[in-house]
């Protein structure tokens, strides 16, 4: 498969398009990255360069073509039960504070979910909580989970997984509990965990209205690819969003800068929480 031409005006311009429709910033040193994301797609749309990408993307029929770039340049990589913390804050503060009887109602947002493996991590560590508490068999949690990746929304959506991705962070008697075997190597999560679940596409830069009012967001490893500008206004609107005094839960390596007035640390040891001021 022969490379395509990347100029630097190319780049440019692709560049600014991918950060106007998404929100992800290419630093320019990223050119590589780029041709190795982008080598097959432009292969198969028989393009020469990122100038002719650009130029038919941003026409009326484009809309498809935008999707497909947007999904081979965004990182759909994801573990069961990432970084353990947050779920352990969810079992030992979160789920004891909003699941409180069993006429309880939560929610819970799951922003750029990927292929599925946090909120359906999440949805399982609530049954697993519900199933311990003697009062709360009528407690409902209802999780949203979005994507901005078509791909990886229908991945998420049809719930089935390799062994090999069910080894990423998944134990063996969760495995065995939430998970039922339809093929000689692939797994299907159970429809308790599903029914819980309601995946919508949506990028981070428009409207969150189809959300309603979490509980709790998990924001998680995403806003790493936003400039500041594009961080802070995401988690403004996440701040509108929120329930009064609702929880954000942001990935290990991402912090609130210049927001103290919107939201108040809470140190979970180990893990930090947001609360919504």
């Amino acid at each position: 498969m022969n490379p395509f031409t990347i100029t630097p005006k190319g780049f440019k311009q692709f560049s600014s398009y991918l950060e106007n429709s998404c929100g992800i910033v290419l630093a320019d040193n990223k050119q590589y990255l780029v041709q190795c994301r982008l080598s097959k797609l432009m292969s198969d749309q028989a393009l020469p360069g990122l100038e002719q990408l650009v130029d038919k993307m941003s026409t009326l029929q484009g809309r498809q073509l935008t999707d497909m770039v947007v999904d081979a340049m965004t990182t759909n990589e994801t573990l069961w039960f990432r970084d353990s913390h947050p779920y352990d804050v969810l079992a030992k503060r979160l789920f004891p504070e909003l699941l409180a009887s069993s006429t309880s109602n939560m929610k819970i947002w799951s922003a750029a979910c990927a292929t599925g493996q946090e909120p359906y991590s999440i949805s399982m560590a609530a049954s697993e909580y519900i199933e311990s508490k003697s009062n709360l068999k009528g407690a409902k949690l209802s999780i949203i989970a979005t994507d901005i990746s078509s791909t990886a929304l229908n991945a998420a959506k049809k719930g089935e997984y390799e062994l090999f991705a069910l080894g990423r962070g998944l134990s063996s008697e969760r495995q065995k509990k939430f998970f039922t075997q339809v093929y000689a190597d692939t797994w299907r999560i159970n429809q308790q965990i599903r029914e819980a679940i309601t995946f919508k596409a949506i990028n981070l830069l428009d409207s969150y209205s189809m959300i309603g009012k979490p509980d709790v967001v998990f924001c998680r490893n995403v806003l790493i690819y936003f400039s500041s500008d594009l961080k802070r206004q995401i988690l403004r609107k996440i701040h509108t969003q929120l329930s009064p005094g609702g929880y954000l839960v942001l990935g290990a390596s991402e912090s609130l800068s210049g927001l103290s007035d919107m939201f108040e640390m809470i140190h979970c040891h180990p893990g930090i929480l947001y609360r919504a001021k």
